[in-house]
């Protein structure tokens, strides 16, 4: 029962751990809009926020990881049960590693290129500042970030409403919760693919709201493991 309550504990503090510094960003950095402006804007205003924001950045790309153990924990509560859930558990700690990394760009390399393009002396350091922002933001955001991390985040969370539902875990209507959040999130993917194929058709509030839905999942889980279910 304390092991059980432990592992709620965990998904809450994780899922609270990147709620707070996501709304921290969107209030002070426009988070997610802001990376929709021209880059020069983007690095500008990434310069203007100072070490606090560079804070915020890493606490959003740490503050998650109490998922990590969750993810090993309810894992092994489940495997012997419905083996898939090993599975499972690889998918959910690759995609949470995966966009852990890609949001370390933002503590360890947008604050160096941010300062070049503030600093920069010529117009050619600025507008070679810009292009490596760009290639490391689609190399480290959109492919390991969002469509890796996110991709494989969507499948562990997919094959444990799965396995929640084949052992009668939970209510339905949190099983459904987990395959809708899911749905919604995918169709973020979208967006990445429109940032190399022009009109790919995108719904802009796909990854705020299947993200959101997510994170309330995430604690809906968390709460009803404290209780014993």
């Amino acid at each position: 029962m304390k092991a059980e309550k432990t592992t709620g504990a965990l998904f809450i503090a994780g899922a609270i751990g990147v709620l707070v510094p996501y709304i921290v960003l969107s209030i002070t950095f426009e988070y997610p809009m802001v990376l929709r402006q021209e880059t020069g804007d983007i690095l500008t205003k990434f310069h203007a926020g100072g070490a606090s924001l560079i804070w915020t950045w890493w606490a959003f790309a740490v503050l998650g990881l109490p998922l990590l153990v969750a993810y090993e924990r309810i894992g092994q509560k489940l495997e012997n049960a419905v083996p898939f859930v090993r599975w499972a558990t690889t998918f959910g700690k690759i995609g949470l590693i995966a966009q852990m990394i890609g949001l370390l760009r933002w503590v360890f390399v947008v604050p160096v290129l941010a300062q070049m393009y503030v600093q920069a002396p010529d117009d050619a350091t600025r507008a070679a500042a810009k292009v490596v922002f760009q290639a490391f933001h689609q190399f480290g955001g959109v492919l390991l970030g969002e469509h890796v991390g996110q991709l494989f985040t969507i499948t562990w969370t997919v094959l444990l409403s799965l396995a929640f539902d084949r052992l009668r875990m939970f209510p339905k209507w949190v099983i459904w919760l987990g395959y809708g959040s899911s749905a919604i999130y995918l169709m973020a993917q979208a967006e990445l693919f429109a940032t190399v194929i022009p009109g790919f058709p995108v719904w802009e509030l796909a990854g705020l709201i299947g993200s959101t839905l997510w994170l309330v999942w995430l604690v809906v889980v968390g709460i009803r493991v404290l209780r014993g279910n």
